[in-house]
């Protein structure tokens, strides 16, 4: 009797440890264009690992609050948080460009020769992560930790500085100019709508004025 107590007790245990696992389904992509082959995709918590197919599409067994990572040799690690509101994940996983990884990606098969040779010449607009970012702030924080994000007096507003504000009776932020044109803010700017961002700290700066001691933030919008 207690024998069979103590096996229910077990399988009264695991029940709900299986009813938090579910299939999360995804596609892996390169350049926003081209699936990504026999990739490697893996859940963290659930320790389950499958690879993408010929179209870049994955079904993959997770826990309720999982990582799902993708880790190559030719493109930049990817990782995603799996809420309970997933059932389908898309990733653009990002090429690191040299010969080699070149070489790599044919011949691991990830993508065609021909694939690859086009994107390299037409699409590295599309070789970027900006879209993983919920705003522009969030973008300059993490691609430039040199720059600092400071919010405006109403909480909300946020201005770029990049040599840091050392003092609140200087103008210290940073200069911003959007395809070619001086603009005096960027939080309207989408990260997915950006091609390309850059920051000027110094050489250069004179032509935008005694501002531009502190920097200037240089983005280009796509189709700019």
């Amino acid at each position: 009797m207690r024998t069979l107590t103590v096996i229910s007790l077990c399988l009264l245990m695991a029940i709900p440890a299986v009813s938090q696992t579910r299939i999360v389904t995804g596609k892996i992509t390169a350049f926003n264009t081209y699936p990504v082959k026999n990739v490697e995709v893996t859940s963290k918590k659930a320790r389950s690992t499958v690879m993408t197919d010929s179209l870049g599409h994955f079904e993959l067994v997770c826990n309720e609050k999982d990582v799902i990572m993708v880790k190559t040799k030719v493109f930049e690690p990817y990782s995603k948080k799996v809420t309970p509101e997933d059932e389908s994940v898309t990733a653009n996983l990002i090429f690191q460009d040299n010969k080699k990884n070149r070489e790599s990606a044919v011949g691991l098969g990830y993508m065609g020769s021909d694939q690859l040779s086009y994107a390299l010449m037409n699409l590295r607009g599309e070789n970027t992560d900006f879209c993983n970012y919920s705003n522009i702030y969030s973008l300059i924080r993490i691609k430039f930790p040199e720059a600092q994000i400071k919010r405006g007096s109403n909480g909300v507003s946020e201005g770029v500085y990049i040599r840091g504000n050392k003092s609140f009776e200087l103008e210290t932020e940073a200069v911003y100019e959007v395809d070619g044109m001086r603009v005096p803010d960027i939080s309207f700017l989408n990260p997915c709508d950006i091609a390309s961002i850059d920051i000027m700290k110094s050489g250069g700066t004179a032509i935008y004025g005694t501002q531009a001691v502190n920097g200037v933030v240089i983005i280009k919008t796509r189709g700019n």
